[in-house]
């Protein structure tokens, strides 16, 4: 009885490991294949060259902390992976027994949205893990945050703050208030659902998610996030 429990257990592992570098093993190749059709440098600079680009000290404090906070909020600590934030997504993930939280940071986002599809795909994600470590080796993090504030998808057509600002508000992302800058910093994790054309009352529920984060992290007093819900 005890060798056949050992010969299920020796087998299982076997299972387990094989799988998980098939898995690498894919996720890495499709990581190179993305390099070799287009290098990161050549995207940066298609990203860098659009008329939309915004830089950082362009952006209102607020706004930045907002992202951060919602998004990523030990961005300015990790190399490119959050251990932590992924444990959680699948603690998360293995209770709902679905894919419902993935734990991606900053520069895993920015990968995607420069090489990958938004596909929940085991490959795809290992694929990002690679790629934002790549990423993370040749970019600051201000560059890195930057190029995802010009990247992200914010609903309606709008890709990039500067589209998102002018299209939702007709302004300028350097004069966008703190109500508004909290707003937009909350669309993106689901911009068909919150994008303020469609939905604007489940945009402002987003919103207040992304004030709690933000007093949570405690880059926000509750009296300012008071103040914030209450314009």
């Amino acid at each position: 009885m005890k060798k056949w429990f050992k010969r299920i257990v020796l087998l299982s592992i076997t299972l387990i490991a094989l799988t998980t570098l098939y898995f690498v093993g894919s996720g890495y190749q499709m990581y190179f294949d993305a390099l070799m059709e287009t290098s990161l440098e050549d995207k940066v600079s298609e990203i860098r060259s659009k008329e939309s680009y915004t830089t950082l000290d362009e952006l209102p404090d607020m706004y930045l902390t907002a992202v951060i906070s919602v998004e990523d909020r030990r961005f300015y600590k990790h190399n490119g992976i959050d251990i932590i934030a992924i444990g959680r997504a699948l603690w998360n993930d293995i209770k709902a027994m679905s894919f419902v939280e993935g734990g991606s940071t900053i520069t895993q986002q920015l990968a995607r949205n420069m090489y990958f599809t938004q596909d929940k795909e085991i490959k795809r994600k290992i694929a990002e893990m690679f790629m934002a470590f790549h990423i993370e080796r040749h970019y600051e993090k201000d560059e890195i945050l930057e190029l995802y504030v010009n990247t992200i998808y914010f609903g309606n057509g709008y890709y990039g703050i500067y589209n998102a600002s002018e299209g939702y508000f007709g302004k300028h992302p350097s004069k966008l208030t703190d109500y508004e800058c909290t707003l937009l910093a909350g669309i993106p994790n689901a911009p068909s659902v919150y994008a303020l054309t469609n939905n604007p009352k489940l945009a402002k529920e987003r919103q207040q998610q992304v004030i709690n984060k933000m007093v949570d992290s405690g880059n926000l007093s509750m009296e300012e996030a008071r103040r914030l819900l209450q314009e």
